[in-house]
């Protein structure tokens, strides 16, 4: 009888949905791979449907996935294609949402509310996925929704790039646009050389999504450039009258910087009318067209930073000590 060996050879494979292909695209020119040819349509009626061009046995499947606008279509065909995944026998699977779907519903504010971003997690598990890779979770809890690996990554170090070349030579302060942010106020500052810090104190009505009654500014802003930091910026709201508070107590300029521009109307035209100076994301998210023509707003890539985790998770390596020990 012929003897027979077996090669057990690793296969890198990623995938992607419809939701931001670029972004996919330039992930893998980083990896030197390129995304795995897929068919995917909808259906009359809105049922989605897809199949990838090539086996996928064996493999190691990243599924980068960006969920903007029409965000419920972005998760489902997400769904279908761990499960397509899974069903084509693909040895293990990691989704790569750079924005987690969702991840302000992360607690109850109130009874008989739903907790949607832990549903999201057992989703993504219930459909296939061995292990989350993400961007700038709202919360940091939402890693423990997921029941296997999740690779938090942060954006702060290419924000804060950007800010440190641009702005280094000035007085600077580091704001949050409301006390929950400290913590990310305090990391900040630590990466630009222990600048002050300040925030926002606000109240906000349980009752209305998206709307915020700011208070008081808290801390020393007079006379300096002010780098508003947020996770995300949805309608804009809030980033934008904490800007008007700035340079109403004094501030010489204001600066935002946050991962994710979500960016649904009327943002484009808030952040167009707000003092702020210069408005810093990430492309965690496509720019909606009406923000694209916006001179303040300034993209920074994450690609090399994904390409980078995707490339040690691939090879066994460690995620936390390649993003100074935050991960």
């Amino acid at each position: 009888m012929a003897s027979m060996s077996a090669v057990n050879s690793k296969n890198l494979m990623l995938f992607s949905g419809r939701g931001y292909p670029e972004l996919a695209e330039e992930i893998g020119k980083f990896l030197g791979v390129a995304p795995t040819p897929t068919s995917s349509y909808t259906f009359a009626n809105g049922e989605l449907f897809v199949r990838f061009e090539e086996s996928v046995r064996g493999c190691d499947a990243f599924v980068v996935q960006s969920m903007a606008t029409q965000i419920n279509e972005w998760v489902m065909e997400t769904l279908i294609m761990l499960d397509a995944l899974k069903r084509g026998s693909a040895k293990r699977i990691t989704v790569v949402v750079p924005f987690y779907p969702y991840s302000r519903q992360d607690k109850k504010h109130r009874g008989r509310e739903p907790i949607s971003a832990r549903l999201m997690a057992d989703l993504l598990k219930a459909a296939g996925a061995d292990r989350i890779l993400t961007v700038d979770l709202h919360t940091a809890q939402i890693q423990g929704f997921f029941d296997g690996p999740v690779d938090h990554l942060f954006a702060m170090g290419t924000l804060a790039k950007h800010v440190e070349e641009k702005y280094g030579d000035r007085d600077l302060a580091i704001v949050s646009p409301d006390s929950g942010r400290v913590r990310l106020v305090e990391r900040w500052s630590d990466r630009l050389g222990g600048c002050p810090i300040a925030f926002i104190h606000k109240t906000r009505d349980p009752l209305r999504p998206n709307e915020v009654v700011a208070n008081k500014v808290v801390g020393e802003v007079e006379g300096r450039t002010c780098v508003l930091v947020d996770d995300m910026i949805d309608t804009g709201g809030t980033i934008t009258s904490a800007a008007e508070m700035l340079m109403e107590a004094g501030a010489s300029d204001v600066v935002i910087a946050t991962t994710h521009p979500i960016l649904s109307d009327p943002a484009a035209k808030r952040l167009a009318d707000s003092p702020a100076s210069e408005v810093i994301v990430t492309n965690t998210l496509p720019l909606p067209e009406q923000a694209k023509e916006l001179e303040k707003i300034t993209t920074l890539s994450i690609a090399p930073l994904v390409a980078k985790a995707i490339w040690e998770v691939f090879n066994d390596g460690s995620v936390t000590t390649l993003f100074g020990g935050l991960s």
